[in-house]
């Protein structure tokens, strides 16, 4: 990935700053736009106006507008039949990626833009279970919580956009994956008990692959390296170590390599005082039992 994917990316807190991310984010994505563009164009080629595209593809006329508009983001299924009726020859395939991508909070993209790519990713996630590990119903459950509310439409993006980011878990070429997760964020009943016997169902299914690590960091343990908070530590495809920290909406990429150093040898003291995998299915395994 070029230099200028990876430069860090820094928000202030200023209350002007906020309003600016505020304002931005009820644009339209341009790559949103740039599909629709080139949907309009395949859909001309083709010799069909917009209902009989819906019609052939199983979308409504109000949908193939929107998504020729750019108002509306092509889910991949949109994409798939849209692919095989215009015979588009990949053309929308290759854009559904930063498609998904631009569903995302704006603080977010562009680590998300590079995390698609990593060789190796190892995180530590002391309140939440982490989002590439989340269900739906639980991604559902925190985006619905966010405060100021987000809107029906943006809380269905936000969660497709974090469903999407999942692929990374079984793509090809595997990626080495470790996910150090505090036993509060198990415990913590977001969305109520059954939505979380779900979630511990599916980081029991998620540890089994062969490139993923799940331990939980136990509570009560006292003081751990891990108190100042969550953060991301990555590799490249070019062999390039990155950090991610994130709060209250606040996403900073971390490239400096005395700090991405720090957070290597942090990550590998929290290895060491975490659960180790078979401990932490087993924790996990109670409680879907105490459920």
């Amino acid at each position: 990935m070029a230099e200028r994917d990876v430069r860090p990316v820094r928000e202030t807190k200023s209350s002007s700053a906020v309003r600016t991310r505020a304002r931005e984010d009820g644009e339209l994505p341009g790559v949103w736009v740039a599909y629709g563009t080139l949907l309009g164009h395949l859909r001309k080629r083709a010799d069909l106006n917009q209902q009989a595209l819906g019609q052939a593809i199983g979308y409504s006329l109000e949908q193939v507008a929107s998504v020729e508009q750019g108002r509306r983001p092509a889910k991949e299924a949109f994409t798939e039949a849209a692919e095989r009726v215009l015979d588009a020859r990949g053309v929308l395939e290759v854009l559904q990626p930063d498609v998904d991508r631009a569903k995302l909070p704006r603080f977010f993209r562009n680590f998300a833009a590079v995390e698609a790519e990593v060789l190796s990713r190892f995180s530590y996630d002391p309140l939440l279970v982490p989002g590439l590990l989340q269900t739906e119903a639980y991604a559902r459950a925190v985006f619905a919580g966010h405060c100021p509310p987000f809107s029906e439409e943006i809380v269905d993006q936000h969660t497709e956009a974090r469903l999407s980011r999942q692929k990374l878990l079984t793509r090809d070429p595997l990626a080495e994956l470790s996910f150090i997760i505090g036993e509060e964020a198990l415990r913590n009943p977001v969305g109520g008990p059954e939505l979380m016997r779900g979630q511990w169902e599916q980081l029991l299914e998620v540890g089994e692959l062969r490139n993923v690590e799940v331990q939980v960091m136990p509570a009560g343990t006292g003081f751990h390296v891990g108190l100042d908070g969550p953060f991301v530590l990555i590799e490249t495809r070019e062999l390039r170590r990155l950090g991610y920290v994130e709060a209250q909406e606040i996403g900073c990429i971390v490239s400096e390599p005395a700090d991405v150093s720090a957070f290597a040898s942090r990550y590998g003291k929290l290895r060491s005082q975490a659960l180790n995998t078979r401990e932490s299915a087993r924790l996990i395994e109670q409680l879907v039992g105490e459920t």
